[in-house]
């Protein structure tokens, strides 16, 4: 066995598992208690408004209300796409992914923006704030101009879950969706380190700019098992069609071992508590809209899952008919989820460049020794 062989015989941890690659004190998951800077996700969903853990995020503390009021206003004159972004909308594919659309049109952002390349604490915020204000404003530009309709300007004396609903559905919300929302938006602000985070760092290890690294975790985040996988619940939903039809359905689907959407977690082992809030949520909110069926077939699958296989919903599951009720289109769940993920992607960067080391692991070599290059004459 060679010296570099030997160095790496050790077991595998495949997919990093039990790998802890970095300290943060951005959020933890111990049992099935999620933390933001030492506050539950059921604290801050209850009482927090999105832009308070926002600035918890990124300072380490709950703002006073004299500091939140200027950070409120920050992102709200941010909100607005610069007269740059505007050609895009026309000029680039709509009938693509939406996260691919909003991959491309992030990277156009970055090239009019003045600090794009700049990486000191006062840039590195400014591009934060713009980012974080306008995901949710291309997003819904993004769905209005693939409808055939003229994007809508944001309102700025209003919230960033105010002017998503506003922007995206071309009318006032009533105030219990915003709050509704809000809540979605607080919910999947962060998660520890998970891919798309993960990403973030990797590529702000480099010194790469936040551009290139929000541009990296939304990459990560359209794949079907991280930020993908809500939209796959409620397709699922959509194809059962009828709670009389799960129990088969759901056979059918075992028989053939095909993945279930939306269940089981790698970290989580005790269930995911962010699944428990949006329960009561798509509950209230489905009977509210006239479609209970949809709550009743997902607890159906969720009791299906749980005693079959021991699996437990993860926040993805519940999510889905939450969005649904919403009236948010299906494809436009991942891209909500990164609207919201950007703020956690953002205090991983500020936590990288603030003790940076890049990432360089190693990987086991598995392939041939000893080949010596043959004139391609002699090759068979």
């Amino acid at each position: 066995m060679t010296e570099t062989a030997a160095e790496f015989a050790g077991a595998i941890d495949r997919g990093l598992e039990n790998v802890v690659a970095c300290t943060t004190a951005i959020s933890t998951i111990s049992g099935s208690t999620l933390l933001y800077r030492g506050y539950t996700i059921e604290d801050l969903a209850a009482h927090a408004s999105f832009e308070e853990v926002v600035y918890l995020l990124w300072r380490g503390r709950l703002p006073t209300r004299a500091e939140l009021e200027p950070f409120e206003r920050s992102l709200r004159r941010n909100m607005a796409l610069p007269p740059e972004a505007f050609p895009w909308f026309h000029g680039l594919p709509t009938q693509v992914h939406p996260m691919d659309f909003l991959h491309a049109v992030v990277a156009g952002l970055s090239l009019h923006d003045p600090d794009a390349n700049v990486i000191d604490d006062a840039a590195n915020e400014r591009k934060a704030v713009r980012l974080t204000a306008r995901l949710g404003t291309i997003i819904a530009a993004y769905h209005r101009v693939r409808s055939g309709q003229w994007p809508l300007q944001p309102i700025p004396d209003r919230s960033i879950a105010w002017n998503f609903l506003y922007m995206l559905l071309g009318r006032e919300p009533e105030p219990e969706r915003v709050e509704q929302f809000d809540t979605c938006l607080i919910l999947h602000a962060d998660h520890e380190l998970n891919a798309s985070a993960f990403s973030a760092r990797v590529t702000s290890s480099t010194l790469s700019g936040l551009y290139s690294s929000v541009m990296a975790a939304i990459g990560t985040l359209k794949g079907p098992l991280h930020g993908g996988a809500n939209e796959q619940v409620m397709r699922m939903l959509l194809e059962i069609g009828s709670p009389e039809r799960i129990d088969s359905w759901l056979d059918q689907a075992f028989a053939t071992k095909a993945k279930i959407m939306g269940f089981g977690h790698r970290v989580y082992k005790e269930g995911d508590p962010r699944a428990r809030i949006l329960r009561e949520m798509s509950r209230d909110l489905t009977r509210e809209v006239g479609h209970p069926e949809l709550f009743e077939m997902s607890a159906r699958i969720d009791d299906i899952m749980q005693n079959k296989k021991g699996l437990l919903p993860n926040v993805d599951f519940y999510s889905a008919t939450v969005y649904h009720s919403m009236q948010i289109p299906v494809d436009l769940f991942t891209p909500v989820f990164a609207m919201s993920r950007v703020s956690g992607w953002c205090a991983h960067v500020f936590e990288q460049y603030g003790n940076n080391r890049i990432y360089r692991p190693r990987g086991r070599y598995t392939g041939p020794v000893g080949l010596h290059y043959e004139p391609i004459e002699r090759r068979r």
